[in-house]
């Protein structure tokens, strides 16, 4: 199991690296930096038409949804309520919530994960609630995985509450709400999927899109993952090189049944300078596949080679 406080200190790190990404969102990538990732005798290609295109955000110039007001969770004397949809200029996409502690204990209120229309996106929501208090708080749905998965309309917000006291004992986990925005009828789930397929067995499909050599941290290898396994799964990358150079890779994530999720692969600039790599030209890496609730591997894949072009 996670350590709690761990949990708290990489929700903490992730609004600040978050900022840092939204004040820095006005500067743009040379389309130099961005590579198609294409097949080295592994994987087959998938509905690649306009692949290389630049992903494009309407999400300023598309209308702001709206939502009921709904009581998301009550239980343990915590009460979650949705008030509204929002939408800043530096933030993005949000919920604005209302979190009412009518009990005698401090709790910190969390995600244990965010579903937009059927993607896994991250979410940037922790609040600490002292007894007998009430706070609102927005929950912001991460805007660049929301261009990266295509969605320009939210439809659907499925989120998974937790709550600890100041002990990191929990009073809930999983606890789930479901929220269906006026664009529910409108929403878009076609699989953004174009690219060379890496990976597709029972139930697990893994599609690598582009290699971004200028990304926040580093070189990402972006990747669109499908999973219709039956179970919640985890994923994660072994014994991965470059140009035949052992990486150490940053690339842990969690797709649920029946959910879909683009992620990438974070190689950063130190690796590669250290080896002395400019380009990205052959990658290999195994992926190591397991059951997200009880950590059970299911299967480590063969060695899988693709390059980018």
């Amino acid at each position: 199991m996670k350590s709690k406080k761990k949990r708290w200190l990489v929700v903490a790190l992730c609004l600040t690296v978050y900022a840092s990404l939204a004040l820095a969102s006005g500067s743009s990538n040379s389309d130099s930096t961005k590579k198609v990732v294409s097949s080295n005798d592994s994987g087959s290609e998938v509905d690649d038409e306009n692949q290389s295109e630049e992903i494009s955000s309407s999400s300023d110039s598309s209308s702001v949804p709206t939502i009921e007001e709904q009581v998301l969770v009550d239980s343990n004397g915590l009460k979650i309520t949705a008030k509204e949809y929002s939408r800043d200029n530096i933030w993005g996409d949000g919920i604005k919530l209302l979190i009412e502690n009518a009990s005698e204990s401090d709790y910190t209120i969390g995600c244990d994960a965010l579903i937009v229309n059927d993607y896994m996106i991250t979410d940037l929501f922790a609040s600490e609630i002292a007894a007998g208090k009430n706070a609102n708080e927005t929950m912001y749905l991460s805007s660049t995985e929301l261009e990266a998965a295509g969605i320009d309309s939210v439809g659907k917000v499925e989120m998974y509450f937790y709550a600890f006291d100041s002990d990191y004992n929990y009073v809930f986990q999983n606890e789930y709400a479901e929220i269906q925005t006026s664009e529910y009828a409108n929403m878009d789930t076609t699989p953004n999927d174009s690219g060379i397929e890496l990976y597709n067995s029972d139930g697990i499909k893994i599609v690598g899109k582009t290699v971004d050599e200028n990304s926040f941290w580093g070189t990402a290898i972006l990747l669109y993952i499908e999973n219709s396994s039956g179970k919640n799964v985890g994923i994660s990358v072994d014994d991965m090189s470059i140009n035949g150079f052992m990486m150490s890779p940053f690339f842990s994530t969690t797709v649920f049944d029946g959910k879909k999720a683009i992620d990438d692969i974070t190689i950063f600039s130190s690796d590669l300078e250290d080896n002395g790599i400019d380009s990205i030209e052959e990658v290999e890496l195994k992926f190591h596949i397991f059951d997200a609730d009880t950590y059970s591997t299911i299967v480590d894949s063969d060695p899988i080679t693709f390059s980018a072009k």
